[in-house]
């Protein structure tokens, strides 16, 4: 079974295995774990923020990420595609009392100019545009990167708005990997930033919100609301450090069976746009039931819509996996 749904499925590797076993735990309420402290000291500096928190979830660190930067009523800028708004159980009503304003931007990214236009001008009748959300990478814009300069570009056009801003940052470990760039170049600059280690990084569990002390400490008691304070925690933060450490620098690899997956594709007579980062996605007729085609030749994947199959290569999906995937799509055109 080659299992291309999603990069969170993967599986923690030995030796992930041996430093969780043999982590150095305390109580993370009470801010005694080790363990949880190294990752979040390592993971706000790569990030080029001044401080972190661990949390359970990358739905977590979202939400905890927009009610730090927003009050009840206001509005949040994403692109049409944006997770908060499609996978996020409506938390940011719940939680927040806030609106989403989605704006439809190109390969899942804003511009400038769309952002501009989106912002209207200051009426009673209106809940006020507060606070800017990006996401990079764009998964539902095909695992799309916004590069240096275009991040740059959406937030002076967000300050000059004075809008404060937020990275959904849940793969910005892949971005950076595919622009050959640091994390910080991406990250440094937004008012809080969430990125995952139970991703691309292949952390059983696990993200971090990071920003500035004040930020930072505003959200620890927002975690602890939300009921994501947790004890000794080290034993799941040692795998996420560990992925910190050990699995960045590999992401291109998936980035690379990606390309591989999607010329094959293509020599097999399938649509696909040529991927960026470790997506693949593939334009097909009745994709709910090609789905079940290929689930039952081995061949494990989602549908996004009726017209639209989505393929993520990870760190367990070999160059052999990538082969059979392949073969199993040149046979739906036999």
């Amino acid at each position: 079974m080659v299992d291309l749904r999603s990069d969170t499925v993967t599986q923690p590797t030995p030796a992930m295995r041996r430093a969780m076993a043999d982590a150095e735990v305390g109580d993370d309420v009470l801010e005694e774990d080790p363990t949880v402290i190294r990752l979040e000291a390592e993971a706000a500096a790569i990030l080029g923020q001044e401080a972190a928190l661990f949390v359970p979830s990358g739905t977590m660190a979202n939400q905890i990420s927009i009610r730090c930067l927003t009050e009840p009523g206001d509005e949040v800028v994403l692109e049409a595609g944006a997770h908060p708004f499609h996978y996020e159980a409506g938390g940011a009503g719940v939680i927040s009392g806030v609106t989403l304003r989605l704006v439809q931007g190109v390969d899942g990214h804003l511009t400038p100019a769309r952002l501009e236009a989106a912002i209207r001008p200051y009426n009673v009748h209106h809940a006020p545009p507060t606070l800017l959300s990006i996401e990079n990478t764009a998964n539902r814009g095909g695992g799309r990167v916004l590069g240096v300069a275009g991040t740059e570009a959406l937030l002076h056009s967000a300050k000059m708005r004075g809008l404060r801003t937020h990275l959904d940052g849940a793969r910005v470990w892949n971005a950076a990997a595919a622009l050959g760039c640091a994390e910080a170049e991406l990250s440094g600059r937004f008012d809080l930033v969430s990125a995952c280690f139970s991703k691309g990084l292949g952390a059983p569990v696990g993200s971090v919100v990071a920003g500035n002390k004040a930020l930072i400490h505003k959200a620890r008691r927002v975690r602890k609301y939300l009921g994501g304070g947790m004890r000794q925690v080290g034993i799941i933060a040692a795998g996420a450090l560990f992925a910190l450490r050990h699995h960045r620098a590999r992401l291109v690899e998936d980035h690379h069976r990606a390309l591989l997956l999607w010329e094959g594709l293509r020599e097999a007579g399938w649509s696909a746009d040529r991927p960026e980062t470790n997506m693949v996605y593939v334009e097909i007729d009745n994709a709910p039931q090609v789905v079940e085609t290929l689930g039952a030749a081995g061949i494990r994947c989602f549908a996004l819509s009726p017209e639209r199959i989505r393929l993520v290569t990870h760190l367990n999906v070999d160059d052999a996996g990538i082969r059979q995937a392949i073969e199993v799509f040149r046979g739906l055109r036999d």
